[in-house]
């Protein structure tokens, strides 16, 4: 699909392991700038027993187009001048991918691009960093003022099958050089495929979080071993088990994403947290005033994931970002890809 110039209305899906999300914005490159008309998320766990399987099971393509018509609606009401969708780690990892991407065509009007992990990667760089690149480097915390940042900035987005790493310097959305000079890997340790795997307990037993933490030290292995993480200035965090830590942490009674976004967590309450979650029981989970019902049982993975990304590189903080895939996905059809 082509490019389009000037404020633009454009309609961004993400399909994940885990989650279906739309994003209708107002998208200004010249100021660098993304308003939002609409965003929305509903969780369709798409890759339900895709590690164990290899095919995408019938009922979670079945909800997934449920929701993905609704979103259709959506966009045609708001009279979006372009569409992109995009899908992740699930789709990739299917024997029966072209199942899911039929489907998607004849609810939508256009095909899914499966994304390969570097081009994953490269949207959710430039999604969190976008409006940082714009604003030199300043990050308004919830509540209080603009708080200096920069790059290099290690972007980490925690998906449902698979984690993003992408290591760059950050520069604003369509710039010559916004896509030079990046470095990404895809691991697979998502919160889904590492819960699937491991997590069994009600709650885990240490045994289980034992595995599950290898894992990630295994795959964390492979990011070290294919960029420096550890030189990034600025650790950013991304995607819903990074969010709804952060919720925790910042001890509110119910999820509000202007609260979280830009919130800046310590190391020490990450790990707290995670701890606290990884002890709980599904009930005591769900309970939880900030917790999304589809979260409930893939949450401890997520948060272990992020935890363990902070000691490993040695991150005294992480600088969580509400905005990510979804608007590099807006940034790019404003960018013309």
């Amino acid at each position: 699909m082509s490019g389009v110039s000037a404020v633009a209305r454009v309609a961004a899906i993400d399909c994940g392991t885990n989650s279906l999300r739309l994003l209708v914005a107002d998208v200004d490159p010249a100021a660098g700038r993304l308003t939002d008309v609409d965003r929305r998320m509903e969780i369709v766990r798409l890759g339900q027993g895709v590690d164990a399987t290899g095919r995408l099971a019938p009922e979670a393509l079945d909800r997934t187009l449920h929701a993905l018509a609704g979103y259709a609606k959506i966009i045609k009401a708001a009279s979006a001048d372009a569409v992109r969708m995009v899908a992740t780690s699930a789709t990739r990892d299917a024997a029966n991918a072209a199942d899911f991407v039929r489907g998607v065509e004849g609810v939508l009007g256009v095909p899914p691009e499966v994304l390969s992990g570097q081009d994953e990667a490269y949207l959710s760089f430039t999604g969190a960093t976008a409006e940082l690149a714009a604003a030199g480097g300043q990050a308004t915390a919830p509540g209080g003022p603009a708080a200096a940042t920069g790059g290099p900035y290690l972007v980490v987005d925690i998906g449902g099958g698979s984690t993003e790493f992408v290591l760059g310097d950050g520069q604003p959305a369509g710039h010559p050089a916004a896509r030079t000079g990046l470095s990404a890997l895809s691991v697979d340790i998502g919160c889904v495929r590492l819960t699937e795997r491991h997590l069994h307990g009600d709650p885990p037993s240490r045994a289980e979080i034992a595995a599950a933490a290898a894992d990630i030290e295994t795959a964390l292995d492979a990011v070290a071993a294919a960029m420096p993480a550890a030189t990034a200035r600025t650790l950013v965090g991304l995607a819903g088990s990074v969010t709804t830590v952060a919720g925790l942490a910042l001890g509110l009674a119910e999820y509000d994403p202007g609260r979280i976004h830009h919130a800046r967590i310590p190391a020490a309450q990450v790990a707290e947290q995670t701890r606290l979650l990884l002890g709980q029981t599904r009930a005591e989970r769900a309970a939880l005033g900030v917790m999304h019902p589809g979260r409930v049982d893939v949450i401890g993975g997520g948060a272990l994931v992020l935890d363990h990304v902070m000691h490993r590189f040695r991150f005294a903080e992480v600088l969580v970002s509400e905005h990510d895939i979804l608007d590099g996905i807006a940034w790019s059809l404003a960018a013309g890809r």
